[in-house]
């Protein structure tokens, strides 16, 4: 995670540089973040507790 993402409470995920290195810290593709934030918004936690949910 870079510094600049650190602190930060939502994804911008209309900034490549920012969608990149969030997705990185995922462990996703931009795709996958890009379908999570249309589902949950750009909330971090939101983001990350529906990214570990189990799979139904």
């Amino acid at each position: 995670m870079s510094m600049e993402n650190r602190g930060k409470s939502h994804v911008d995920i209309f900034d490549r540089a920012s969608r990149e290195a969030w997705a990185q810290h995922f462990g996703v593709s931009e795709e996958r973040l890009r379908k999570a934030v249309s589902m949950v918004g750009t909330r971090i936690t939101s983001i990350t507790a529906y990214l570990h949910r189990p799979s139904a």
